[in-house]
């Protein structure tokens, strides 16, 4: 960031209005669906997610208005973007925390996790949360005469979240080769549709950790470094990415694990719930 506030400039670069308008698209098909699947199935966990959707989906119409502006930029659309879409995956962090812990349950692993499932949510929720705030408040922060704080807070923010979900990794590795290695739970397991989930939290993950990674490299350059005078890298490395971690919790949606748990109701009776199985989860949503 500029030394000097008053030097500060919104964009080393003319913000693409097209890329903008295509990811206010994507990220309106994809919140809407998960929107819609949200209220269909009763999934309340996932509801930090669908908000972190709709941040992602408002935070680029931020984009579109400061492309519309150039190169007279104002303060409010540039804040929009940029808090909205810096924050947004701590609000899928938060859902897919959960979402492990109801996998262990699904299939009666709790004593093959190395956390036990009712602290698990808690620590890594609270993680999340320290991320968030400080993420927040340091982005916050940016657009005053403290740059310098502002980063450096965000920076740790990032830090604390990269470090939080490396050890959720760890974490659901570690349950998956226990439970794999014992046959007898690998046998009530296998009545479950749990691995396809496992995967789907894995790929979602992965993807976050990429992102977050870059965005703590993108901080430390700083305003004047390479990664924030080029557009192309928030699109590749940030908004693509989440995009395609929503799309991932559309094909394999946890409201099935949450089903089998008797918390709600299934999106659909494809990708291995058996026509037995939606119906006794149609029953215990009543």
């Amino acid at each position: 960031m500029a030394d000097n506030f008053e030097d500060w400039q919104a964009y080393h670069y003319d913000p693409s209005m097209a890329a903008a308008a295509i990811f206010i698209v994507l990220y309106g098909i994809i919140t809407g669906l998960h929107t819609y699947h949200l209220f269909r199935t009763r999934t309340w966990f996932f509801i930090p997610m669908v908000l972190g959707a709709f941040f992602e989906f408002i935070g680029f119409i931020g984009r579109a208005i400061s492309a519309s502006e150039t190169p007279d930029w104002t303060l409010g659309p540039y804040i929009m973007q940029s808090v909205l879409l810096l924050i947004a995956p701590a609000l899928f962090a938060a859902s897919i925390y959960m979402y492990l812990g109801r996998i262990i349950m699904l299939v009666r692993g709790e004593k093959f996790s190395i956390i036990r499932v009712g602290w698990m949510t808690k620590i890594f929720v609270a993680g999340d949360v320290l991320s968030f705030l400080m993420q927040s408040s340091g982005a916050g922060i940016l657009v005053t005469d403290s740059q310098g704080m502002g980063e450096n807070i965000i920076v740790g923010g990032l830090f604390v979240q990269i470090i939080f979900f490396g050890f959720f990794v760890i974490c659901s590795f570690i349950f998956q080769r226990r439970i794999t290695s014992n046959s007898t739970a690998l046998g009530i397991a296998s009545t479950t549709p749990w691995k396809k989930h496992l995967w789907a939290l894995y790929g979602s993950s992965i993807l976050i950790l990429i992102r977050s990674i870059f965005r703590v490299i993108e901080y430390l350059q700083g305003y004047d470094g390479y990664l924030l005078r080029n557009e192309a890298f928030i699109y590749v490395f940030d908004a693509l990415l989440m995009w395609l971690g929503l799309v991932i919790f559309v094909v394999v949606h946890p409201s099935e694990v949450n089903c089998l748990l008797g918390r709600g109701r299934v999106m659909t009776t494809k990708g291995g719930l058996s026509i037995t199985e939606a119906a006794v989860c149609s029953e215990e949503s009543v």
